[in-house]
Parts: structure tokens; C-alpha cells; sequence
């Protein structure tokens, strides 16, 4: 038996055999001299999917935004729908301006006796209309809706827009 001195760590014990050479005995000695030295786990955690639901709708909309730039002639229309609310945008994205804005929180669109929010996206939409109207604006380069999909409120905003021929096809 034969043993091999790795540095001031560890020793292995080896010992021969006729038919394979040398083997290893299994029962390792670990004289520890330094009192320094802490050996430490290694922990391996297990993370969720890489790309869940709503990164994928971040990921997608930056795709979007690559393709489709919004100009003064042409904006890019922005339109995010949380839970209870909508809010959407005109973007001339070369000159890095926002040309309306109009949410179904505005006083002025809610009006004074609050209406519902399916109301209010309709006046939202119709107030869009009416400012593209003021800043001779025909076309709209491309429509994002932030890869939500079309509820009650997102309908009537596009009804809205979709009379005057706005929304491209």
C-alpha cells in the first residue's frame, strides 16, 4: 500500500493490484493543518422559466418597437390596459415625442358624473381621433397594444378609432 501526499490538503491511500494496476481505497484521510481553510457546500438552485408571460409580451413589444417608428406624419400608437384602466399614447419616436396622451383616469374625459371605464375608452379613443384631426395626421405607422389582449375596453377604444380609418390593417 502506497500512500500520495497532495499538497498540505489531502492524502489518498492507493493501494496495488495484480490485475488492474493501482486502485484507490475508498476511505480518504483529510488532515487538515491550516485552520484558515473552510470548505464550503456547493449549492445549485433551481430558477423558474427563463422567459414567463409577461416577459415574452416585454420581449415582443421591443421587436415591435424595432420595426415600427412612429414620425410626426406617421405616429406609432401605444396603448397599455391594466386591470381597470386604459392608457394610450401617440409616439413620433424620431423626434422622441409624445403627441397625446389620454387615460380613462382624466377628469376631462371621465367627465363630472364618472362614467364607466368602457365609456371612458371610447372618449379616449374619440379624443385621439380628434387631436390626430388638429395635427393633420392620416396614418398611424403601427398599432401596439403591448401584446395584451382585447377586453371590453381595448374594443371600444378600436371601434372609436377604427371610424375614422385610423388603425392599419
Amino acid at each position: 500500500m502506497t500512500t500520495i501526499a497532495l499538497g498540505n490538503i489531502c492524502s489518498l491511500q492507493m493501494k496495488t493490484c495484480e490485475l488492474f494496476g493501482i486502485c484507490v481505497n475508498h476511505s480518504y484521510t483529510l488532515p487538515i493543518q491550516n485552520k484558515s481553510l473552510e470548505i464550503k457546500p456547493l449549492v445549485i438552485q433551481a430558477t423558474a422559466e427563463a422567459n414567463s408571460r409577461t416577459e415574452n409580451a416585454k420581449l415582443r413589444n421591443r421587436r415591435i418597437r424595432k420595426k415600427f417608428n412612429g414620425t410626426s406624419e406617421k405616429p406609432r400608437l401605444s396603448v397599455f390596459c391594466s386591470e381597470k384602466q386604459l392608457y394610450a399614447t401617440l409616439v413620433d419616436d424620431q423626434n422622441k415625442k409624445s403627441l397625446f396622451y389620454g387615460s380613462t383616469l382624466q377628469k376631462s374625459i371621465r367627465g363630472d358624473p364618472p362614467c364607466s371605464t368602457v365609456e371612458a375608452a371610447e372618449r379616449v379613443g374619440e379624443k385621439l381621433v380628434q387631436t390626430c384631426v388638429d395635427l393633420n395626421i392620416n396614418e398611424i405607422s403601427s398599432y401596439d397594444c403591448n401584446g395584451f389582449a382585447r377586453g371590453e375596453r381595448m374594443q371600444a377604444f378600436e371601434i372609436a378609432i377604427s371610424r375614422h380609418g385610423l388603425l392599419p390593417r
